[in-house]
């Protein structure tokens, strides 16, 4: 993430939407979620089998992850 507080005015602009893309971003929002073969809905039975590619870390090494 940048830091705000930069000094440097032009790498603030570019972390700015522009009106236009605000706009385009506001159209997305509005149209519904379409699913097809690359990328179906899920069913219950494959979010049960879903697995996380990047495990919860561990309070401490002797607690077992979940």
């Amino acid at each position: 993430m940048a830091n705000m507080n930069d000094p440097k005015e032009s790498k603030r602009d570019e972390l700015v939407f522009t009106e236009a893309e605000l706009q385009e971003l506001e159209r997305a929002r509005m149209l519904p979620i379409t699913f097809d073969e690359d990328s179906p809905e899920t069913t219950p039975e494959r979010a049960i089998r879903f697995r996380r590619v990047n495990p919860p870390r561990r309070s401490t090494p002797n607690t077992p992850a979940i």
